[in-house]
């Protein structure tokens, strides 16, 4: 079977499930399993450009959409050569990957109605387990074993935080403006033992200001996992966020890995962030993936 993964998550779960041999194109954000950008031809690129602010990539989002224009580009020619039997897109948001209906309009306009189309749109944590074992089903795969070690996992985390005091957390998945999490972010917040005080369970992130924040109750902690960025953009930014909150702990964890990309390594991210809430509690996680900004 011949698969196209039009979306970052749907290529990591290919790679848990052992079908990345069967991967014929991805995306530029496409990074894991590691490698498979040289090696699998690269489809969709971004249409924003590069070396921005967060504050400018908000700006240029927002004017493009307003526009009508798309934030991603789809190579079509690249996606006919590379002649799939499936195509793994999704329709959850479209600032954060393809669009699925540009998907569907392509395949349309190159004649390949054969292909099927797979779609990954998951809004909780429970569903992107449920995602996953569903996108193994359309690869013919058993995700028995993979779901196996990670629920394990998570049964593992539980109970070494059972009975344990939650800390208050803020949770910033942008900071310029800030926008409070949504979707399954605030579920993995609980899962590793916070309590999160704002953001929306299974729906989209929502932009607040800094006065509201200011003016609400204090946090115990705050993390910060912009959406896109590695552990290095992640502190590059809890700089100006602990200038706003002085005297509160602030958290950056590793987001485009472990918190936004609604695949297998959410686990490890809710591992990470455990570790970070109950240091005493849950081991420490591998160099790279969350650090508490000093």
């Amino acid at each position: 079977m011949r698969i196209a993964s039009l979306l970052p998550a749907a290529t990591e779960i290919v790679g848990a499930l052992g079908r990345a041999d069967d991967l014929v194109a991805v995306t530029f954000e496409c990074d894991h399993p590691p490698g498979v950008r040289d090696r699998v031809p690269v489809v969709v690129r971004s249409a924003l450009g590069e070396g921005m602010t967060p504050a400018e990539i908000d700006t240029r989002v927002r004017e493009r959409a307003a526009a009508g224009l798309p934030i991603y580009d789809l190579d079509r020619e690249a996606l006919r050569s590379a002649a799939p039997d499936v195509v793994v897109t999704q329709d959850l948001c479209q600032v954060c990957a393809l669009p699925g209906h540009t998907v569907t309009g392509a395949l349309a306009e190159l004649g390949l109605d054969d292909v099927r189309v797979h779609s990954f749109d998951p809004h909780t944590f429970d569903e992107v387990l449920d995602g996953l074992a569903d996108l193994a089903a359309a690869l013919v795969t058993d995700p028995g074993p993979l779901l196996a070690d990670l629920r394990g996992r998570l049964d593992a985390v539980a109970d070494a935080l059972a009975g344990r005091e939650r800390p208050r957390v803020l949770v910033l998945e942008w900071t310029d403006p800030p926008f409070l999490p949504g979707h399954w972010v605030p579920e993995l917040v609980r899962r590793a033992g916070g309590e999160p005080i704002s953001g929306v369970d299974g729906g989209r992130s929502v932009a607040v200001s800094w006065e509201e924040i200011a003016e609400s109750e204090k946090p115990d902690a705050v993390l910060v996992t912009p959406c896109g960025y590695d552990l290095d953009g992640a502190l590059d930014q809890a700089g100006p966020v602990a200038e706003r909150l002085p005297g509160v702990p602030v958290v950056a964890i590793d987001s485009a890995s472990y918190v936004v990309r609604a695949g297998p390594r959410l686990v490890d991210g809710i591992e990470a962030l455990a570790h970070a809430l109950h240091p005493d509690a849950v081991p420490a996680p591998p160099p790279g993936r969350c650090a508490s900004r000093r």
